[in-house]
């Protein structure tokens, strides 16, 4: 922290003290160690010959060079421009020291300092007569350009509300500034500062001088993780230029597209100083506004609109569902209100009930439902009828419904549904954009039409439990005779027990069937289901009260929040495909979808309110941060940070954690924080995402208000590592959950027997390619890791960051390259021009063995692929004969049951594993076009 002390202008009161420095020489600011370097002092200048030169170096009055002296240049060679410093590293890093020898080895590590300048990048190596001395001149050396940007920035801004120009404003206008330059800092603590200023000064003025205003901004303003993250990202500078950020974009970011051009666009918009528009710098201001922009949310932009197939049956997706939104308070007494109808279609719900009872009260929430059906999502709205009518108001509710809706509302006649019998298609979001659909249970046969009673209790199975399960389904006009039915696979006392005790029969189910569970009629209380629960057995309409606040309807939203909020997810593949293999009771042994294990570092919170509705035992707040990770059971986990005692509204946490994700496309991650200080409801707010909508790298977390409303100004600052993820924010396909054998104890997938004879010969010959493409892949993947940790990066290091450690060590000290690269057979590989040491030799080889694995990856995949895909061919043709050929070999019952279970195994496995070694090539080549550009 002393650095950071140093650099933001003295704003924490603290005095870094140097010890070998004179007590009136004592420094407490980035301004104070300008006036020392402006007063000059000695230091050692080393050369690359092994000579030592003493100087006295002195910074210009007006900061605009280094000078030394005496020297036999003359004084205007004897000097450095400041505009020209491209970095300051400290201790003995450059080739400079590096090469000295015994030298090098007498000379203070902590006292050493090199200043790298020009275009060509050349370097003044320094050392101080101490590390205090060192520490000085390094903080004030990286004040520039940055730094002294800033001052400009704040100096402007001030001048703009100095009428007078006269230095000095009232204390409203300074308070006011600020806010205005830091949005979302609260106006009570900035003037609070200004208080203690004038305490501090014992001044009888509540005016605020320019300097003043300065100090008050550094301290209040400036975001210690954004600065550290800065530094490191800018080579020690306070700023960076364009192609800083380029390589912040694409190695840590993940947008692999990233260009110059780009880069300078984004620097202009959010760079708040003149100077740093001008000169291509993005300064230490413009770099937080940057990392709070909604380019750099967690939320991957692409899903804030709709960025999935809706081509597909109703059926294959989950959909938007409410419960009793027009009710307040209990959802049995309560009272009915609008309002709550209104909020359920903007957040935007596609499914919803409405009570019907005799009485002209329907038409007014029929008016309601049709005004906003379509304000927020304009795919089909299914209105669930719960009718408690005679059949003569049936049949005026029937006239009402078309009078409202008009040509919104769903006729079968007019897109037409395959009734019956495997067949069976519902149509499509995309086929019913625009249209109302009224759907409710059949009529029991004997009161066939218009006539009788669908009332909520007719569409129960069972009774007593939190939840009540129905058969959904489109309610033909009155006379129609023909509607789909099924049935469901068995029928327990509540459908908690079916997804526990029959989720693959269930998903089978719901692949044709649209299915809908809702609150139990017998509950008092508005209260919610976990609805994850229901999800990861393919129910897709889980009817939640809109109006509770909570952890569930946190995840509801965040669910639907990954296909631009309009109401409909498309489910995973495996609950879509016709023959798919999928248990919602996995440990880890998910075939198609590859663990992926997440890795997110919780670095700090900002703005953080006081709880909502409690009275907390003080003025400030002791928040910590609850990671809750929901999905299938083995994915389900939870985590939390320590707790910031009393760190008020911007603790900071700095802390790791890390989750295995088995089924990614079910997984939702929420981020709770909550107060330990505190009388009452504990809650300042949350973020529920999904899994796919993760962006990798530095991201922002908006939290919500118990009612899903933004916090305004209020966030978490995150960083987000997913392993086995290219760039560009989606996840790759890559590897398998599976049971470990063979030699050094490498997973290999495995195919499983069926009992069949004629099944288990057809995918046999499937085994050799199964080792064949795991090796490949593994050895790509393992030469790849061993080239990152030679050039000492962890695994999850990008391999342009390779790149750039290898060029520094290629580079000899005259600035040329150790090595040049060529391609052979469309494959980049590096060739030594001069005699390499023998670290440097070992990272080469590493290097070749890297583009030789990914070569043979590559080379061999498309073979692999179509022996895969040849068996996945040979095997469905047996699928329609499954019964048939089990009865032949005589298998019954669970014998039976499990032969088309590895049948539906298999199949899944080779799907996939095509997909995979598709995604693989496509990646690889990807990179390394990447790579070579």
């Amino acid at each position: 922290w002393k650095g950071f002390n140093l650099l933001v202008g003295g704003g924490r009161k603290k005095t870094v003290s140097f010890s070998s420095i004179p007590s009136e020489k004592k420094v407490s600011s980035a301004a104070d160690c300008l006036a020392f370097m402006q007063g000059g002092c000695e230091l050692k200048k080393i050369r690359p010959n092994s000579r030592v030169y003493c100087r006295f170096y002195t910074l210009d009055t007006d900061l605009s060079c280094l000078r030394w002296e005496p020297s036999k240049k003359d004084i205007e060679r004897a000097r450095l421009h400041v505009s020209s410093i491209r970095e300051v590293r400290t201790g003995k890093s450059t080739e400079t020291f590096l090469h000295n020898g015994p030298l090098s080895e007498h000379l203070a590590e902590e006292a050493a300092f090199s200043v790298i300048h020009g275009d060509d990048y050349q370097s003044l190596d320094l050392v101080a007569l101490s590390a205090d001395v060192a520490n000085i001149w390094v903080t004030g050396l990286r004040y520039f350009p940055g730094g002294k940007m800033r001052s400009e920035w704040l100096a402007a801004e001030f001048a703009q509300v100095d009428e007078d120009g006269y230095g000095i404003v009232k204390e409203d206008v300074a308070v006011a500034t600020i806010c205005k330059l830091c949005p979302g800092i609260k106006e009570a603590k900035v003037r609070l500062r200004f208080k203690e200023i004038q305490r501090s000064k014992e001044k009888l003025t509540s005016h605020v001088t320019r300097e003043e205003f300065h100090e008050a901004f550094c301290e209040l303003c400036t975001r210690p993780d954004v600065y550290f993250l800065l530094v490191q990202l800018s080579k020690d500078r306070e700023c960076l230029d364009p192609q800083d950020l380029r390589l912040f974009l694409e190695t840590e970011q993940g947008l692999s597209l990233a260009t110059t051009e780009g880069c300078w666009e984004l620097l202009r918009r959010c760079e708040p100083s003149a100077q740093g528009k001008e000169r291509g710098l993005l300064g230490l201001d413009g770099f937080a506004r940057y990392l709070q922009s909604p380019e750099c949310q967690l939320l991957d932009p692409e899903h804030l609109g709709v960025c999935q197939d809706m081509n597909m049956p109703l059926s294959h997706y989950y959909i938007s569902t409410s419960y009793r939104s027009y009710l307040l308070d209990d959802q049995v007494h309560g009272r009915a209100d609008l309002g709550g109808l209104i909020k359920a279609l903007q957040f935007g719900c596609r499914c919803m009930e409405l009570g019907v009872t005799d009485g002209p009260e329907g038409e007014p929430l029929l008016g309601v439902v049709n005004k906003y059906a379509f304000l927020t999502s304009p795919y089909p709205l299914l209105v669930y009828l719960c009718q408690r009518c005679s059949p003569g108001q049936q049949r005026t509710m029937a006239q009402h419904l078309k009078k409202v809706f008009g040509s919104r509302l769903y006729k079968p006649e007019a897109l037409p549904v395959s009734l019956g019998g495997r067949a069976t298609t519902l149509p499509s979001p995309e086929q019913l954009k625009g249209r109302i659909l009224i759907v409710g249970k059949k009529l029991p046969p004997e009161q066939d039409g218009s006539e009788g009673e669908v009332s909520e209790e007719d569409e129960e199975i069972g009774g007593g439990g939190p939840l009540e399960l129905g058969v959904v389904l489109v309610v033909p006009p009155a006379g129609h005779k023909q509607a789909q039915q099924q049935t469901p696979p068995s029928s327990p006392s509540s459908p908690w027990r079916l997804t526990t005790e029959s989720p693959e029969d269930l998903v089978m189910f719901t692949k044709r069937t649209l299915t809908r569970v809702r609150p139990s009629s017998v509950r008092l209380d508005s209260s919610n289901p976990n609805p994850q629960g229901y999800w990861k057995g393919g129910v897709q309409l889980v009817a939640l009260n809109q109006q509770t606040p909570g952890a569930m309807l946190d995840l509801h939203r965040g669910r639907f929040s990954q296909n631009g909020g309009c109401g409909y997810v498309l489910r995973p593949a495996v609950m879509r495909d016709e023959v798919s293999y999928f248990s919602a009771h996995t440990q880890g042994r998910v075939p198609g979808v590859p663990a992926q294990t997440l890795r997110i570092k919780v670095i700090s919170a900002h703005n953080l309110p006081k709880p909502q509705g409690s009275g907390a035992k003080g003025e400030v707040i002791d928040p910590y941060v609850v990671l809750e990770l929901h999905g299938v059971p083995a994915d389900c986990a939870e985590q939390r940070t320590r707790t910031a005692a009393q760190n008020q509204d911007d603790p900071l946490f700095d802390e790791t954690f890390e989750f295995r994700v088995n089924m990614p496309e079910l997984a939702l991650l929420r981020f709770v924080v909550l107060d330990d200080d505190y009388i009452g409801d504990d809650f300042i707010g949350q973020h529920s995402v999904a899994f796919e909508c993760l962006q990798p790298g530095y991201r922002n977390v908006p939290l919500l208000g118990m009612a899903g409303d933004p916090l305004p100004h209020t966030s978490l600052f995150v960083h987000v590592v997913i392993t086995n993820r290219p760039g560009g924010g989606k996840a790759q396909r890559r590897g398998l959950s599976v049971r470990r054998g063979g030699r050094r104890g490498r997973e290999y997938v495995t195919l499983r027997h069926t009992g069949l004879k004629v099944l288990d010969e057809t995918f046999k010959p499937a085994s050799a390619p199964l080792k064949e493409a795991t090796d490949l892949r593994e050895e790509a993947q393992s030469a790849t890791d061993s080239f990152k940790e030679q050039c000492g990066l962890p695994t999850v290091a990008k391999l342009k960051q390779c790149i750039q450690s290898l060029t520094t060590r290629l580079q000899s000290p005259e600035g040329t390259m150790g090595a040049t690269m060529v391609l052979k057979e469309g494959y980049p590989c590096l060739e030594p021009l001069v005699n390499l040491a023998e670290p440097t030799r070992k990272l080469l080889a590493a290097y070749d063995t890297m583009i030789a694995a990914q070569k043979q990856l590559i080379e061999n995949a498309d073979a692999v692929q179509e022996r895969f895909a040849q068996v996945q061919r040979e095997g469905m043709d047996f699928h329609e004969d499954l019964s048939r050929l089990g009865e032949k070999e005589g298998l019954k019952g669970r014998k039976q049951s499990k032969a088309v279970e590895s049948f539906t195994w298999n199949i899944t496995v080779l799907k996939v594993l095509i997909i995979i070694i598709i995604i693989i090539i496509i990646s690889k080549l990807s990179e390394s076009v990447r790579f070579i550009q």
